[in-house]
């Protein structure tokens, strides 16, 4: 039976690649084009499925519940990518398959799991623990490795290299492992994206997250051929630069009389049964919801978004139930922004936390502490980098595939897991 172990290492772009110094020996990369959008679930969404998110429907980080009437970020459910996995025949042949940190991974049609999944407590704050597939997988990783795994170095203001080396770790530990090791695995690396967001993909501080993934990437490449695995590692999206403010769609959307609010003590928060147009906003891309979401094409456009209606995205092959009436992307070195409220006395108190479920729309600024003291920053100012267009990304693999693109590599892996 085949072994191999893949490796989605975020934001690890062609560019970054190209500006590393390899040393012999280490992981050649090749340039490809990302899917699109190019965002953590999508680009997953798409490997896995090695289709488009015409097909496989996961058009954001988040998802429009039009029957709840509720945006929901960052849910883990394997049932929101749509489609057969690529791993699908090789399982069938007696192929074990085991998934850890990526996206959509619970439920997921595979033999081993390991994904984040939190206790929120109703008085606040949270209990850290980790879904987990077969029983006794991460108490015997956290026992392996010396230390539990920590979701504070995975979001947020503390988020560093820390959650890469433990997931490093783990997935060294299992693949080592007689009891947990598939035949397939599939990891995920996060922290490289964190300093590429902070500072800009050309700041000192992104050249040093790159260096440092490159020789944790290289180590587990050796620790992964000295148990016979070949090894993919693939950049799921690049990090673009960001030095133009940014725009926020809602706000238009406010001005318009479209989108709707329910005051609660003096604080503004979204009435989406009432909405006429509301965006799920997500990096450089937004879908905008509604029964009236095309009568906020030409605001939009004024504020040099650009705006795709559906015809636009089924001409693109963009389309899917799941989109918006309108698509929006950000202008060059622009992103777009979730808040509607201009006024900070009118910010829901979970703008001053981080809270990836309620917020209907992804906020990089979590990635810094704000004011008071506990509080993240709602100062958009601070982001200098971004994701959602374009930018190639990048892979490398010790079975020499050959690809132009993120979903045309996932069709190689799938054909050659079948061979």
């Amino acid at each position: 039976m085949k072994k191999l172990l893949i490796i989605n290492c975020a934001a690890l772009s062609w560019d970054l690649c190209e500006s590393h110094n390899q040393t012999p020996g280490s992981l050649s990369f090749k340039k490809m084009a990302p899917a699109f959008p190019a965002l953590t679930c999508p680009a997953q969404a798409a490997f896995r499925t090695a289709s488009p998110v015409s097909d496989h429907g996961m058009t954001a980080n988040g998802s429009y519940i039009d029957s709840l009437k509720r945006i929901m970020f960052w849910e883990q459910a394997a049932s929101l990518v749509h489609g057969p996995r690529i791993w699908d025949d090789f399982r069938a042949q007696g192929g074990k398959v085991g998934i850890m940190f990526w996206q959509q991974s619970l439920g997921e049609s595979v033999d081993l799991v390991l994904s984040p999944k939190p206790v929120h407590k109703h008085s606040g704050g949270l209990v850290q623990d980790c879904m987990h597939k077969p029983e006794g997988l991460l108490d015997d990783l956290e026992s392996s490795i010396g230390r539990p795994f920590s979701l504070f170095n995975y979001w947020g203001p503390l988020a560093n290299h820390k959650s890469s080396d433990w997931i490093f770790d783990a997935t060294a530990k299992v693949l080592e492992s007689a009891v947990y090791a598939p035949d397939l695995l599939l990891t995920y690396i996060p922290h490289l994206d964190y300093d590429l967001q902070r500072f800009g993909p050309q700041h000192p501080k992104a050249k040093a997250a790159l260096d440092y993934v490159m020789k944790r990437l290289d180590t587990l490449t050796q620790q992964a051929k000295a148990q016979d695995y070949d090894v993919l590692v693939f950049g799921d999206y690049a990090i673009a630069p960001v030095t133009r403010e940014a725009l926020f769609p809602n706000r238009i959307l406010r001005k318009l009389g479209l989108l709707k609010l329910q005051e609660v003590k003096g604080k503004a928060y979204p009435d989406l049964y009432h909405s006429e147009a509301f965006a799920m906003v997500d990096h450089e891309i937004a879908h905008v919801y509604g029964a009236k979401a095309n009568e906020a094409k030409t605001a939009l456009e004024e504020a040099g978004i650009e705006v795709l209606d559906r015809s636009a995205q089924k001409e693109l092959g963009l389309y899917h139930e799941n989109n918006g009436a309108l698509l929006l992307r950000a202008p060059e070195e622009a992103w777009l922004a979730y808040p509607w409220w201009e006024n900070p006395k009118e910010a829901p108190d979970f703008a001053s936390h981080v809270d990836i479920h309620n917020k209907p729309g992804y906020d990089p600024c979590e990635l810094f502490f704000g004011w008071p003291p506990g509080a993240v920053s709602q100062n958009t100012e601070k982001i200098k980098g971004t994701h959602g267009k374009e930018g190639y990304t990048a892979f490398a693999s010790t079975c020499n595939f050959e690809a132009k693109s993120l979903i045309e590599l996932a069709e190689q892996v799938k054909q050659w897991l079948s061979a």
